[in-house]
């Protein structure tokens, strides 16, 4: 009877002590979860008594130092550069560690951030700025847990996208954008700058793109489904000239993200199609479009002029964009208008293809062929698997996980981004009234955290594939920034953490905690996020 009452109180207090620890993990407010998480005893001081020092010559180190100086700052700390209490950011390759992995112990009067290069360094700041936020504040300064945390990112994809072909944001936003994504520790923003609805980036050698592409006549008022559709007879554009990619090109860089360009093609090219009438399949006088939806309108396979038009226009994006990725889109591309057209049935003859689909595999291959050619890898949403892949391109797959399963298993790389768990324009509640208009759907924050990347039912030895996945923000029915961040926010929180931290770690009721840390710094920023229930 004793023995089994010992039992019982052993495992109680094992049961205590976890909760414990739980309960003061989630008191750091830690979001992504890292990877490895030690609390000791006791807590660190910091105050106006400390100093930051690096360990290398690498330009981007003197850039951090500043960024971290900037935040203790904030938290009202003022730096003693003479002070032997330090806060060093130390490079070194010695400890296993890959790019964006970092080590970061906080024990008395040494802080340390330790990384093989600077991506980690940032990420180890990320955090370490997240403690700040949730420490307690003495007469002095801010009290800190004494902490190792070892940590590392579970996928090497943890991206974000913005559509600006449907709604233009400037560069302003597009930069507070890039900070949102930087500060869950994601590493891509996929920029979405063509569409029917105009084209947003200006190409020196065809200027009638944002001449006449980047402007519509007028835009549809409420739902696509309301009938009759009715228009607001305003003009509405705006596009990005070099000097505007430019600089975001290099805020992105000192923030560790990588900028993704996408330039759809076949379909969705109303916009250039209204600029350039001669590279479509009617040789009609088109309009850049006013209403959403998928257009019939698509760029001709059968004449030569059109790849040299977009090999042309990839050319100088590729000089724009350092980046290894150019996405292509290849969605929504109806084939009516290849069906009907005579040069277009003439290359499915001449190049002994089937039928439309492996014309579009034709097309996808010939520009796959032209991004190799300018060390580009080619990205494309799941219709690329259509009539036979592309040799190097990578699947983003959306209608749902099937295409990135297909992708992998043929050996390439994917991107999982399904509507049922990654589209940030669904609406946020079943209660539709009390929400914005938004294009349809029900996403909720828990369904977001509840999704997993790889499939149950991929075979195993394709895992290697999967390279991550990503958050998607459409606008259609998004015109301002704020509304762009309700609806991003707080659903980026989640997913960041499904793409970092490790499945076994993740917990809701733990997340939901956490993010409450989270609004706090949300709030500090001004951002319009959506507060959950």
């Amino acid at each position: 009877m004793l023995k089994n009452l010992f039992y019982i109180f052993l495992l109680t207090t094992l049961i205590l002590i976890a909760c414990k620890e739980e309960n003061n993990k989630n008191n750091l407010g830690l979001i992504p979860l890292p990877s490895k998480i030690e609390i000791a005893s006791g807590k660190t001081l910091v105050d106006n008594q400390w100093s930051i020092k690096h360990n290398n010559n690498h330009t981007d180190l003197d850039y951090l130092k500043d960024l971290l100086t900037q935040s203790l700052n904030n938290h009202k700390i003022t730096l003693n550069k003479y002070s032997n209490k330090t806060i060093s950011l130390v490079i070194r390759t010695d400890d296993g560690l890959n790019d964006e992995d970092y080590i970061l112990n906080i024990h008395k009067d040494k802080i340390l951030i330790i990384a093989s290069s600077p991506n980690g360094i940032f990420y180890g700041i990320q955090t370490f700025n997240q403690l700040l936020d949730s420490s307690e504040r003495s007469k002095n300064g801010l009290l800190l847990p004494n902490i190792n945390i070892v940590d590392q990112p579970r996928f090497k994809w943890r991206g974000m996208h913005l559509d600006v072909g449907r709604h233009f944001f400037d560069i302003s936003f597009i930069k507070k954008y890039i900070d949102y994504i930087a500060m869950h520790k994601m590493n891509i923003f996929h920029w979405h700058l063509t569409e029917d609805q105009g084209w947003r980036i200006k190409i020196n050698a065809y200027p009638k793109l944002t001449e006449i592409g980047a402007y519509r006549d007028e835009t549809l008022i409420g739902s696509y489904y309301d009938k009759p559709h009715k228009y607001d007879g305003i003009k509405y554009g705006g596009f990005y000239t070099k000097k505007d990619i430019q600089e975001v090109i290099e805020y992105a860089r000192k923030r560790y993200v990588t900028v993704v360009p996408e330039i759809e093609m076949p379909g969705h090219s109303l916009a250039a199609l209204a600029a350039y009438p001669e590279l479509s399949c009617t040789d009609q006088k088109h309009a850049v479009a006013k209403i959403w939806g998928v257009h019939k309108e698509i760029f001709c396979a059968g004449k030569e002029s059109t790849f040299i038009f977009l090999e042309t226009i990839l050319t100088e994006v590729a000089e724009m964009f350092p980046g290894p990725f150019i996405h292509i889109g290849g969605d929504d591309s109806p084939k009516d208008r290849w069906e009907k057209h005579a040069l277009d049935q003439k290359r499915i003859i001449d190049e002994n293809l089937k039928d439309e689909h492996e014309l579009q595999s034709y097309f996808i291959k010939r520009i796959e062929n032209i991004l190799s050619k300018l060390n580009k890898r080619l990205i494309g949403w799941d219709e690329i698997l259509e009539g036979g892949l592309a040799p190097g391109a990578i699947v983003q797959s959306w209608r749902g996980m099937d295409g990135g399963i297909v992708a992998a298993n043929a050996k390439h790389e994917v991107i999982m981004s399904p509507t049922s768990h990654a589209y940030f324009d669904y609406y946020q509640s079943e209660d539709k009234d009390k929400e914005p208009l938004a294009i349809g759907g029900f996403l909720s924050l828990e369904k977001v955290y509840e999704f997993e990347p790889i499939p149950e039912d991929i075979e195993p030895e394709k895992i290697k594939y999967i390279l991550g996945g990503q958050g998607n923000v459409w606008t259609e029915y998004i015109n301002t920034p704020q509304k762009v961040e309700y609806m991003a926010i707080p659903r980026m929180s989640a997913m960041a953490e499904v793409l970092w931290s490790k499945k076994s770690d993740r917990d809701f009721e733990s997340f939901k905690e956490r993010m409450k840390w989270q609004y706090k710094r949300l709030d500090s920023m001004k951002v319009n996020y959506r507060k959950d229930s």
